[in-house]
């Protein structure tokens, strides 16, 4: 079978993967080293009927992808770092009336104005925690440009499933590198749809009461039903209540759509696990060189392996648990001060076996750096 075929920007995948998927609408504001991503959909969503709007700064993109969604059409919006922090209180909205919607932060380094052109992996602990209270959220990431593609697809069926905004978190190298892309046919790859609600026009509707598998339906507001939307903890109804078994209630139900199904949203890759002694852990443009020193290594006869993360958040406790369980050592690779490895620390049984290679000057973490490591480890005898 002949296959669409591209060579592509991992941005331009990114739109490509989101048109797949059905989006309607898209509002941002141009920023380096995202740019390329409104600039496609401003040609391309047009085109196939949806809604592309510039809007006057990162704010307004925000609230604009919320209200749409509202409507009943797919949304996202585009960012990087700067953005991204200006976003964090209406995403906590999002978060709160549950309202699909995707979200990209093309990374570039920090803090403030930092290092617009290079790259960086420093918004992993923002992505988590960036909004106040207490919350739970899904991060994605990818380290290929066909795995932006699909990745991006995953996105917004995942936000759809559970009413959520769902991040993307790439970083500048996969945003501006080139790959091939191998474009599926339409119907290839499953797709999430909104879930309406059945209730009748005139008949009462509570908009924020499960069902008995946690989804939500929705009514395209707007449409046949009157509601309340509010940033508020809230009864069944929308309307705002302060009593604490509503508040409890809420605050569960949104943590726990993520949390108890965590397991199901992950995504991963693993590499040469069988016989391990050395496990290395990484994501985004960071695993593209592990893979490379993984596969060498290998051909000398050495044991390591190797797992990719694709989903950042809710972070897979479980299966890191179990697939370190006999390694000698565990290396996070990533390129910042060790955002994620605190956090493999507290997923393995002995975060002493834990150990950061890192970067933190805009250039991407080359095989020299990670054989420096290997040679320190045996080097200390550990």
């Amino acid at each position: 079978m002949k296959r669409n075929v591209k060579f592509v920007q991992g941005n331009e995948a990114c739109v490509e993967g989101a048109l797949y998927a059905g989006l309607d609408f898209f509002a941002g504001y141009p920023i380096t080293p995202s740019t390329e991503i409104a600039e496609h959909l401003s040609e391309r969503l047009p085109i196939k009927g949806g809604k592309f709007i510039q809007m006057e700064d990162e704010i307004a993109s925000m609230c604009a992808i919320i209200g749409a969604s509202l409507t009943g059409k797919k949304v996202m919006t585009a960012t990087s770092g700067p953005g991204f922090s200006l976003k964090q209180e209406a995403l906590g909205y999002a978060i709160m009336a549950e309202i699909p919607c995707v979200i990209v932060n093309v990374q570039r380094g920090g803090p403030s104005t930092g290092n617009p052109t290079h790259v960086s992996q420093g918004d992993v602990n923002q992505a988590r925690w960036g909004s106040h209270g207490d919350y739970a959220i899904v991060v994605m990431t990818a380290s290929t440009i066909q795995d932006v593609f699909e990745v991006t697809i995953r996105a917004f069926n995942i936000a759809e499933t559970y009413r959520t905004p769902v991040i993307l978190l790439f970083d500048e190298i996969i945003g501006h590198m080139r790959e091939k892309l191998i474009l599926p046919e339409p119907g290839e790859i499953p797709l999430v749809e909104r879930m309406r609600t059945s209730v009748k026009s005139g008949v009462d509707y509570h908009p924020y009461l499960p069902r008995e598998d946690g989804r939500l339906p929705m009514s395209d507001f707007g449409g046949k039903h009157r509601y309340n939307v509010t940033g508020l903890f809230h009864d069944m109804w929308g309307f705002p209540s302060t009593k604490p078994e509503i508040v409890h209630g809420l605050l569960r139900h949104l943590n726990d759509k993520i949390i108890n199904y965590a397991e199901s949203i992950c995504m991963y890759k693993e590499f040469e696990l069988e016989d391990a002694e050395i496990i290395f852990i990484s994501y985004g443009a960071s695993a593209r060189t592990v893979l490379h020193t993984v596969k060498n290594r290998r051909k000398a006869g050495e044991k390591v392996g190797f797992i990719e993360l694709q989903t950042l958040w809710p972070f897979p406790y479980n299966i890191i648990r179990r697939k370190c369980a006999n390694a000698r050592h565990v290396i996070v690779v990533e390129m910042n001060m060790g955002q994620l490895t605190r956090t493999v620390k507290n997923a393995v049984e002995d975060h002493r076996k834990v150990f950061l290679m890192n970067r933190i000057d805009g250039l991407l973490i080359t095989v020299s750096d990670i054989r420096n490591i290997l040679r320190m480890l045996q080097g200390k005898g550990v």
